[in-house]
């Protein structure tokens, strides 16, 4: 909330600062919005989600056979030589750390190509909105989660993704040397704040 209050005060002071004669043009655009339906954002998307369920699919076979190994130690440990109950339940505990440690890796790995993924197409769709910006004469144009309210008719939304589609780029190569669009993530430059807000995985 403060941030937002911060924005509408640099609002009020743009428009006491400027020329009475000078016209201020405003937009804004809803990033989320356009990384969900821009045909990049959809691609990603749906590759990203292949990638979730492979690991749910990996993690819940492992976690299947820790409830049979915990089974077959509840039925059956009692049973046992208590050396036999020992390395059972050593081979129980192993397994409930591996897999606790896989989990973590799994989740770590999903976060870092959802930062990835998102952060080449939020840098396109950033150099898109300057490039419209700077083409079309707007004084500024906000990000749509860093402001309180915006008409729709300064929605450039639409033509932000309808541009972006008509391009037909590799994500993360608008503006930059395409030998390092692989390096673009969430905290790179343009964009960065919105990046920080949006995700593929929304």
């Amino acid at each position: 909330m403060r941030k937002r209050l911060m924005v509408v005060a640099a609002f009020i002071t743009l428009l006491a600062a400027a020329p009475a004669f000078a016209e201020v043009k405003l937009a804004y655009v809803d990033i989320q919005r356009a990384l969900n339906e821009c045909n990049a954002g959809k691609q990603a998307k749906a590759q990203f989600q292949v990638k979730v369920q492979a690991a749910e699919g990996k993690l819940q076979a492992e976690q299947k056979q820790l409830q049979e190994l915990k089974d077959e130690l509840e039925k059956k440990g009692m049973l046992m030589k208590p050396e036999q109950r020992q390395n059972l339940q050593d081979e129980y505990v192993g397994k409930v750390r591996d897999f606790k440690r896989q989990y973590n890796d799994y989740r770590e790995e999903l976060a870092r190509k959802d930062n990835e993924m998102t952060g080449r197409i939020v840098h396109d769709l950033a150099q898109i909105v300057q490039q419209i910006a700077q083409r079309q004469g707007y004084t500024m144009v906000l990000e749509k989660g860093s402001i309180l309210w915006g008409a729709p008719s300064i929605d450039i939304t639409d033509q932000v993704i309808k541009t972006y589609n008509e391009m037909h780029v590799e994500p993360g190569s608008i503006g930059a040397n395409p030998k390092n669009a692989s390096k673009f993530s969430s905290s790179s430059d343009f964009g960065a704040a919105a990046a920080r807000r949006s995700t593929i995985s929304k």
